[in-house]
Parts: structure tokens; C-alpha cells; sequence
């Protein structure tokens, strides 16, 4: 099962999630393409065209309103990942820290504005 995040333009969107995250292009549908899925590891987003905008205003960052919610292995692994999209010029929602229930965590913002948390175990 994939995550959908709802985008404005396709191809911008398959490029940040591939070339600042990592992720690879499952499929691309359309012609004009209006669809696509990306993945990493077990990971996979779906990547949906729509031109009007699916909240209003700022609310998902007010509210922190996650589009996706990935997990990780490792504590090296979240890390390094973070350490990868900081080196990318990733923009941040919140950057890597310690949980409470023993997670570490951090959440990047794509180019439309979608939260995606990533997350790996603090040990």
C-alpha cells in the first residue's frame, strides 16, 4: 500500500523525492502523466496531479498535518538519511530529534508542501 500525496506538478515532484531522497520512480501514468508512485525500501508513495489546492492555507504546518509516515530500521540509518537530505538543501518541518517514546524523528516538507515523517528506533 502507498501513501498518496496530492501534487502540482508531477515531474518536480518525482525529481525532489528521487534525487533529494533518494527514491526511486516505480511508474509514471498518463498523457499528459497525472500519476506516479516513488519508493525506497519498503516505502512507497503515490503521487497524484491535482491543480486546485487541497487545504486551505497553512494549515497543514499549523497543525502538523503528516501526508506520509515512513519507518526505518536503525538509529545509523535515520541519521545518516538526515545527515543526506541536510547535504541535499532538504527543507525541514522539523529536524532529527529524540521522542519521547523512544523514536527518533524528523519530518521533511516536499515542494507542495506534503509533511513526510521519517522515523527509525532511538537505539
Amino acid at each position: 500500500m502507498a501513501a498518496h500525496l496530492y501534487v502540482r506538478d508531477l515531474k518536480v515532484s518525482t525529481e525532489f523525492f528521487t534525487m533529494k531522497l533518494g527514491f526511486t520512480i516505480d511508474f509514471v501514468y498518463g498523457d499528459p502523466p497525472f500519476y506516479g508512485q516513488v519508493s525506497r525500501d519498503n516505502a512507497r508513495l503515490a503521487l497524484r496531479l491535482i491543480e486546485e489546492p487541497v487545504f486551505a492555507g497553512d494549515i497543514r504546518e499549523r497543525e502538523d498535518l503528516l501526508s506520509a509516515s515512513i519507518t526505518l530500521g536503525s538509529a545509523d540509518e535515520i541519521k545518516q538519511l538526515f545527515l543526506a537530505c541536510q547535504a541535499a538543501d532538504v527543507a525541514f518541518h522539523q529536524s532529527l530529534r529524540n521522542e519521547p517514546w523512544q523514536a527518533k524523528t524528523f519530518i521533511v516538507k516536499d515542494p507542495d508542501a506534503n509533511l513526510i515523517l521519517f522515523a527509525a528506533p532511538a537505539n
